[in-house]
């Protein structure tokens, strides 16, 4: 136990991450995060609180009017919406490829409903025939569940497909996008999901606590039709309602707000609607495959296949002989670099290298890539030093030559 007397203010080490989460956070969430703090319900603040929305309205490409950010991580945005719209004796179709398409099922049973499980390998996306085999089993099932960016494995499901699927047959959908909003393409409008969660510290970079989620009418519309209380009072939409979405502006008293929080959110979404969404999920895959690059040069191989691949979350196989914890911990402590380790039955035998928001740049990749060189070479793994780097190089050239004919093609189409 630490003596009281020696605890002094805490100050902590400047790292660089590219783990499964949280990111960077840029300067400016920085900032705002530092800003006066003000009463939850003073005007000032309600006015935020409604640019928060619109925010996150582009962010989720939709244009649901019950769209906010939950105060809480994305388990909580996750259980937000299982309990409200899971009743007890629901049959709900989870698809589990991963951690958490697992704790989906915890909150269906939590909430008393009955979850039918269509199982994936990690590392595999969610396969759009299993589901339908199990709608058409379970033709009475209310709900259909997945991860569309499966962060144990930086698997990237078919979110488009899968929705489609379960509207077909009359289900709502329950999706998971903590890692994918703001870094793959989602839509949930054209897509036609029904509830989404997701988080505020991965390709949004901020701080983690705040979960932001969104729900269709038709959500709503079951939401209002509840035949028993939501579990949670906390996490009631039809509390929660009136603080966040209130008739005319005015709320009710529901909970103190994380203000600095949201404070810091806000300039985040500011950031993502002036870089363009579309313009982030180009960023994301960009560097990706810059990194793909130099750690298939290192001799690196992907758990996920190419074409299922979630840009933002890299699952490479640990070399054999390698400590994967001695490569990590060497990577933290020489280089103040930090990426993530495996998962429940991945657990030793893989890294995951986040590129989420903030954290993914170029400056990132090219460290990341040296410096794992370098610490598979001390530990006597065969690798070419410089050999990883020279490969995202070459990716980073002819995405820079491409873009200047574009460049060029668009001047002359001017002329």
């Amino acid at each position: 136990m630490t003596s009281a007397a020696k605890i002094r203010s805490f100050h902590p080490p400047q790292r660089i991450l590219m783990g499964p989460g949280p990111s960077d956070m840029h300067p400016r969430v920085q900032n705002a995060l530092g800003q006066p703090v003000i009463g939850h319900l003073d005007p000032a603040f309600v006015g935020m609180m409604e640019e928060l929305k619109d925010l996150l309205r582009y962010a989720f490409q939709t244009k649901n009017a019950l769209t906010f950010p939950v105060s809480g991580p994305g388990s909580v945005g996750m259980e937000t919406c299982f309990v409200n719209l899971v009743e007890p004796g629901d049959k709900v179709i989870v698809c589990r490829n991963g951690v958490f398409g697992g704790r989906m099922i915890e909150n269906v049973e939590r909430c008393g409903g009955v979850a039918v499980v269509v199982e994936d390998a990690w590392g595999a996306p969610v396969d759009p025939n299993k589901l339908e085999d199990a709608l058409r089993a379970h033709p009475d099932a209310k709900v259909v569940a997945f991860v569309q960016a499966e962060t144990s494995t930086g698997a990237l499901s078919d979110a488009r497909t899968l929705a489609g699927i379960a509207r077909q047959r009359g289900a709502l959908t329950i999706v998971d996008a903590v890692t994918s909003l703001g870094g793959s393409k989602l839509q949930v409008d054209a897509w036609g999901i029904d509830a989404v969660y997701s988080g505020s510290q991965k390709c949004l970079s901020c701080t983690p606590g705040l979960s932001p989620v969104t729900f269709s009418e038709r959500a709503v519309e079951r939401v209002k039709a509840r035949k028993k209380k939501c579990q949670s009072w906390f996490m009631d939409l039809s509390l929660v309602l009136e603080y966040w979405n209130a008739p005319g502006g005015k709320r009710t008293y529901h909970h103190t707000a994380p203000i600095n929080a949201l404070y810091g959110l806000h300039e985040s979404l500011v950031l993502l609607r002036e870089e363009g969404i579309e313009n982030a999920w180009t960023r994301h895959r960009h560097h990706h495959l810059a990194l793909k690059a130099g750690l298939e040069a290192m001799g690196l191989a992907f758990l996920v296949r190419e074409d299922a691949r979630l840009p933002q979350l890299n699952a490479v196989f640990v070399p054999e002989g390698i400590d994967e914890a001695a490569v990590r911990m060497r990577l933290l402590n020489d280089f103040n670099l930090e990426i993530g380790a495996g998962l429940g039955p991945l657990a030793g035998k893989i890294w995951r290298f986040g590129l989420m928001g903030h954290s993914c740049k170029i400056e990132n990749v090219m460290l990341c890539l040296s410096a794992l060189g370098s610490a598979l070479a001390d530990l006597g793994h065969p690798v070419d030093l410089g050999h990883g780097e020279a490969a995202a190089h070459d990716v980073y050239a002819s995405h820079h030559a491409a873009d200047a004919s574009a460049r060029k093609r668009m001047e002359l189409k001017r002329a």
